[in-house]
């Protein structure tokens, strides 16, 4: 049996980034020989990452990068909130969102072996949760809230006029959570079917259908299209108006929003 030395256990180590004992085992494994001993830690590492692949990723971070005509959010989550404060993750973190903002976030697709190591590394599920790139002209407003001191909910907004505004907007979908910007953005099938589950509410039935139907619509708006769409939800900033309202008032034409959360 090869003799395997302190000396190589410490290279394998720091050009993999494995454990101390998972390199020794290698080594061992493959005879001392440094270039197979990595192909077999990749592997493992595949492995590894395959049988936790289907484990929730409810922690981790977001992170958010502006320019004058671009903006990127990304949300890396991990399994475990120590994981999310570790160097090797918060340097991957970091990777991703410099290739997506860089090159769009199709470039996070090249990152899959880098992901699959650290997976390996931390024994914990990796997941890029998320990646949106904003691209304007010189003039537009790019403006980004990452929720403290957690940095697990962010919001990225996209628009013209005042920048003030703008980072009103992105708090406000911080805590709202909006799933649509506009009324005309929700599915019908998805309209429809609420429609209908309210329609049969036993405290309705005994009205008659115009009735029943005018206060379908109410209920529809205040409180469906009222907390899923941006620009029908009440303004956290002042409840006495919507978004619509809010940014009309404020100065700002909203062209896009992401909003990211590893938690959810």
């Amino acid at each position: 049996m090869t003799e395997i030395t302190a000396a190589q256990v410490k290279e394998l180590r720091e050009s993999t980034g494995a454990g101390m004992m998972d390199c020794k085992r290698a080594l061992v494994e493959t005879d001392g020989d440094l270039e197979a001993a990595r192909k077999l830690l990749r592997e493992k590492g595949m492995a590894q990452a395959g049988k936790r692949a289907g484990r929730d990723t409810t922690e981790g971070r977001v992170a958010v990068r502006s320019s004058e005509t671009q903006a990127t959010l990304v949300a890396v989550g991990c399994e475990t909130e120590p994981v999310s404060k570790n160097d090797g993750f918060l340097a991957f973190l970091d990777v991703v969102l410099a290739a997506a903002d860089a090159d769009g976030a199709a470039a996070v697709d090249a990152l899959e072996a880098e992901r699959v190591e650290l997976v390996a590394k931390l024994g914990e599920n990796i997941a890029i949760r998320g990646v949106r790139r904003f691209e304007g002209h010189a003039g537009d407003v790019f403006s980004a809230y990452v929720h403290p001191p957690a940095n697990k909910i962010g919001v990225l907004v996209h628009g013209k006029g005042n920048a003030d505004t703008a980072r009103l907007l992105c708090m406000h979908i911080s805590f709202a959570a909006p799933r649509f910007f506009t009324r005309d953005e929700v599915p019908a099938a998805e309209v429809a079917t609420e429609r209908e589950i309210l329609m049969k509410r036993p405290d309705l039935e005994s009205k008659p259908v115009d009735v029943r139907e005018k206060i379908v619509e109410g209920i529809l708006g205040k409180n469906f299209f009222g907390q899923t769409v941006l620009l029908d939800q009440q303004w956290i900033h002042d409840t006495g108006k919507n978004v619509g309202q809010a940014l009309k008032e404020g100065g700002f034409e909203l062209l896009g929003f992401q909003r990211y959360a590893v938690a959810e």
